[in-house]
């Protein structure tokens, strides 16, 4: 009957609650009601960082509540079926004040209450009319209880219609503190530490870590308001707070403390343990897909948020699974199990299947959302560049920490940061000798290098040689990782593929990244030798590098699909030239392409075996063709593909059909050649 809330599965200052079903018992009613009072009153001991008052009134008004209820529930066992109407209405209260206590002491979303403490306080004072409402319909003359009881529920209505529940006096003023300091920003002025210490004091955010908590609860908030698009001016008091807490994050908290996960190289252990998990469970139950997006209806189930919003523009208002109607259409992000099925699918080497209706979709922060929020930013990254040029050994780890945190996901901080003059004093770090120092810079600059700007600079200020000294000379295996990624990245423009190309150090070092155990370093390597193949002057190198052996032995030995698809996509662009051709043959590797196109589940990974073996063909001539038409199996797969495959892996699939049925016929006088297919079958497909 009590489902416990843990927070992730509906939003901040929403209070879904259901009513009991009418079948439902009254003694079952009573003891879920007191049940669910006990678990309010536990709240008691928690900490409340806004609308103190009005949750103690709430406290004092639910313990009493609690009396009456236990003597029923010991005096009358039969209790008669007209209670269950304000027990019903009591259970159906009593659910959104756990919500709103949840809310009040919720870690991470202490600030975003605070400027939203005078609406919490209205739904105090609207939950503590519930109560009067649920009691005002209890049948007293036929519940057999003393006289003191009754008293007692008399007196619980008229506390209850009379209290007053207004926003705390403290509430105002930390409100009006917090205004007036993104009003500072605002007009470019920097706030005084002494306030901000002590708003952050008043909401009980005392380390680097809780502080960061409130800046991921800001940002997804703001992710669901842009989807929405509905609320400009809750959308621009989020930006202005995100503004505020990752200003505080940085300037306010000196050390970070064990909750971060990179400063200096400890990784916490965040995941959920995923043995003996279900796979089908992380599947929309509509599309049978691995969800990207899952959302939780009010029904309590969960679907994949493009799956479930074509289900309702359907003209379906119920919910699939279960045929319920529903109360509201309202799609509650389950964030629980979206990071479990990211985890899922990383340590799977699945690749990710992003929604088309909510990607984790960036474009939104090219701008900062509200002025001041960009004035934050602005101070922030002069306060960075400071402690880069001037402060401490820490000092400059923690700057470029946080500047590697301030760039992951924001196109403005990016921009904001390029322009501010950050990447060459973080191009000076990637020679420190503090391995986190440079881990954090490089990771840094992987961010600020997928900036169009971003790029430049780091060119122009000789930042190429600096990041292929730590491809290949990386204190730690992290920063050679990153090192690769940023390479990936500068290599998206025409002129640093050539530059990279040309530096002796760069696809070497790539190549030898691929031999890491780590499958980050692999994955990254990969991508970033496959962008460089795009300049043709890169093949030999890519080739001379010795690479070919490396990816057939992956392929072999590979269980992750993302890395075969990779090497798929390399030894493909490769076989596009008869050197490459040469190379591949040389290893053998046409049985084992058949084989990798005869059971890959990826439909990307058999349309590049598919044009590598197209290029085979082509450049290998009919030695190649011959050995093909032996394979008994490969028919079949190339058939396949014709109806399954991508479009382009159709019509090279053609091409290879076509190809071996002319070698068939040319040749059908030949004992040597065992047909693929009898001749009645034969297709032309061109």
């Amino acid at each position: 009957m009590i489902q416990k809330s843990s927070g992730s599965g509906r939003r901040i200052l929403t209070y879904p609650a259901i009513h009991p079903c009418d079948s439902i018992s009254p003694s079952t009613l009573l003891n879920s009601l007191i049940d669910l009072g006990g678990d309010i009153c536990s709240y008691k001991s928690k900490v409340f960082s806004v609308n103190q008052r009005n949750a103690r009134e709430t406290f004092r008004q639910i313990a009493n509540l609690l009396l009456f209820l236990q003597e029923i529930r010991d005096t009358t066992p039969d209790l008669p079926h007209p209670v269950i109407l304000s027990f019903s209405e009591l259970h159906f209260t009593f659910q959104k004040i756990r919500c709103l206590l949840e809310d009040c002491t919720s870690d991470g979303t202490r600030a975003w209450m605070l400027v939203n403490s005078d609406r919490a306080a209205n739904q105090f004072r609207i939950v503590i009319r519930g109560l009067a409402t649920g009691l005002d319909v209890f049948p007293l003359s036929t519940v057999d209880m003393s006289n003191e009881a009754k008293d007692l529920v008399e007196l619980i209505i008229r506390q209850a219609r009379k209290a007053s529940f207004e926003p705390d006096p403290d509430d105002k003023k930390a409100v009006k503190d917090v205004m007036r300091i993104l009003n500072h920003f605002e007009e470019g002025i920097a706030p005084d530490p002494i306030e901000i210490r002590r708003i952050l004091d008043y909401l009980g955010i005392h380390k680097w870590s809780s502080c960061n908590k409130e800046v991921k609860f800001l940002d997804s908030e703001i992710g669901t308001e842009f989807s929405n698009g509905e609320n400009i001016t809750k959308l621009e008091l989020l930006c202005s707070l995100m503004g505020f807490m990752s200003y505080c994050r940085c300037v306010i908290f000196d050390t970070v403390d064990f909750e971060s996960q990179h400063l200096n190289g400890q990784c916490s252990n965040i995941s959920k343990d995923l043995k003996g998990i279900n796979v089908d469970d992380l599947k929309c139950p509509i599309s049978l897909e691995m969800m990207s997006d899952p959302v939780t209806l009010s029904s309590g189930h969960t679907y994949d948020r493009c799956s479930i919003l074509k289900w309702f523009r359907s003209g379906n208002a119920t919910c699939p699974k279960t045929g319920e109607k529903l109360t509201s259409t309202e799609l509650v992000p389950n964030l629980v199990l979206k990071g479990m099925i990211q985890q899922y699918c990383a340590e799977n080497g699945i690749p990710v299947v992003v929604s088309r209706g909510k990607n984790r979709d960036i474009s939104r922060t090219v701008m900062a959302g509200s002025s001041a929020g960009e004035g934050a930013m602005k101070m922030l990254a002069g306060f960075l560049i400071n402690k880069l040029v001037n402060g401490s050994r820490e000092e400059m780890n923690k700057a470029a920490f946080e500047i590697r945190v301030l760039t992951k996901t924001s196109i403005f901080n990016r921009s904001c940061l390029v322009e501010s003059g950050t990447i060459p004093h973080l191009l000076k770090q990637l020679l420190s000798e503090d391995s986190n120092t440079q881990e954090n810079s490089i990771a840094a600059l992987l961010n600020l290098s997928k900036h169009s700007k971003g790029k430049c600079v780091i060119v122009e200020n000789e930042g190429l040689d600096l990041i292929v000294h730590v491809l290949r000379k990386g204190l730690k295996i992290e920063a050679q990782q990153h090192a690769a990624a940023t390479l990936f990245y500068l290599a998206s423009d025409e002129e640093n593929r050539v530059l990279i190309g040309e530096n002796p150090e760069a696809i070497p070092g790539l190549v030898e990244l691929v031999k890491n155990e780590n499958h980050h370093c692999k994955r990254n390597a990969l991508v970033a030798i496959f962008g460089l193949l795009v300049h043709p002057e890169n093949h030999w190198r890519v080739l001379a590098s010795g690479v070919v052996p490396l990816l057939l032995n992956l392929l072999r030995d590979s269980e992750r699909e993302d890395l075969v698809t990779d090497s798929l996509a390399i030894l493909a662009t490769l076989a596009e030239k008869i050197d490459g051709t040469v190379a591949i043959l040389r290893r053998g590797a046409l049985q084992l392409l058949v084989g990798i196109l005869n059971t890959s589940t990826s439909r990307t990974g058999k349309e590049y075996c598919v044009s590598m073996l197209l290029a085979l063909c082509v450049n290998g001539g009919l030695d190649v063709v011959a050995r093909l038409v032996k394979i008994p199996s490969l028919m079949g797969s190339l058939y396949s593909q014709l109806s399954e495959g991508t479009s382009r892996a159709s019509k090279k699939a053609s091409a290879i059909i076509k190809i071996l049925h002319q070698f068939y016929e040319n040749n059908s006088s030949s004992a040597s050649v065992t047909p693929v297919l009898p001749r009645e079958q034969f297709v032309h497909v061109w």
